[in-house]
């Protein structure tokens, strides 16, 4: 039976989607570039613990090699969005089968095919990814992505109603149905229903909810949740909902898990309004926690040290993940991760 080990389990490398040209990235030289370098400062910042495979469109190889440190792998593939997280798979292991190493591959929708997004091509990489890591391919009749998913690697996965039950993404779907694929696909026994994710991820270019910017497991008796302190922000109340929501779903599960509200940073809104800069974003990696900065000094060592204490024994690094939400997402969206297997 497959099973989707938690983010913490160890890993063989962590996947990664190089940037090329395009809405995401940006339509000025400026903005391209500050694109480039966040997504090339985190896979460096991740080659610290681990082994790190970059897909790259071949209009971007010569940029690539030039900007990445010769450690990271290259493939080469077509690439429209560089979400890797969302537009890859989703790696499973099957407890039976020693060294078995299987690869989820959700339907790709480019989010709920709204009219700006260009998705084609990476509907197709988990598959390219699948074939270099050796894995076997899940086919699943599900549109999903892997942002829109936690689990605690024993059984539970995190999900938002506004994501697997979007219209847009799958209109025929009901929790029933979408519990039963998340069982043949990730081994999940129990589902915990989040009712929708933060304020930012609902305009044009956002998710419609994704909880890797909500809620993660630190481990299966620990939940870290995005914490919205100010008041006139409203992730306040999404924050305040979520935590019961979460409460709510582990006490009729009959399991004591602890909740841990990571506080924002104290930046509430950009020129598009208000931001949902999280500390949740992160990724786990073998050693380390790679974890969004926000170039707010105290907020960002009081979540640090918040996420220190969630992983011990772990290295937590920080990356300046602005440019990434100014584009819709954080360092969590752009990686994936790739288990070790015996």
């Amino acid at each position: 039976m497959w099973r989707m080990p938690a983010e913490s389990a160890p890993h063989e490398r962590t996947w990664m989607a190089f940037p090329r040209e395009g809405v995401t990235l940006g339509d000025t030289v400026v903005a391209r570039e500050e694109g480039y370098r966040a997504w090339t400062d985190v896979a460096h910042a991740v080659a610290r613990f681990e082994p790190v495979s970059m897909v790259v469109d071949p209009t971007e190889i010569a940029r690539a090699r030039r900007m990445l440190d010769s450690s990271i792998e290259i493939v080469e593939a077509p690439l429209d969005e560089f979400w890797m997280r969302d537009v890859g798979p989703t790696f499973v292991t099957d407890p039976d089968r020693p060294g078995a190493l299987g690869a989820v591959d959700w339907i790709f929708n480019g989010w709920g095919a709204p009219d700006w997004a260009e998705w084609q091509k990476s509907a197709l990489i988990a598959r390219v990814v699948a074939e270099h890591a050796g894995a076997e391919v899940i086919d699943s009749l599900l549109v999903a992505e892997g942002g829109g998913l936690h689990v605690d690697g024993v059984g539970t996965v995190l999900l938002t109603d506004t994501v697997q039950l979007d219209p847009r993404r799958n209109p025929h779907a009901d929790r029933a149905r979408v519990e039963a694929e998340m069982a043949r696909t990730l081994g999940a026994t129990d589902a915990v229903w989040l009712s929708r994710g933060l304020t930012r991820d609902y305009d044009e270019f956002g998710t419609n909810g994704h909880v890797d910017i909500v809620a993660t497991f630190a481990s299966p008796d620990h939940v870290l949740l995005h914490e919205q302190r100010d008041a006139t922000h409203p992730d306040h109340e999404v924050s305040r909902i979520v935590r019961g929501e979460l409460e709510a779903a582990f006490a009729a599960l009959g399991r004591s898990v602890t909740v841990t509200g990571v506080p924002a940073p104290t930046t509430l809104r950009d020129d598009h309004g208000w931001v949902d800069w999280s500390y949740i974003n992160h990724l786990v990696t073998n050693d380390g926690v790679v974890l969004c900065g926000f170039g707010d000094e105290a907020a960002d060592a009081r979540a640090a040290e918040i996420v220190a204490d969630a992983y011990p024994g772990r290295r937590v690094v920080l990356v300046d993940a602005r440019p990434i939400f100014d584009r819709g997402g954080g360092i969590h969206c752009i990686t994936q991760q790739q288990p070790r297997v015996s």
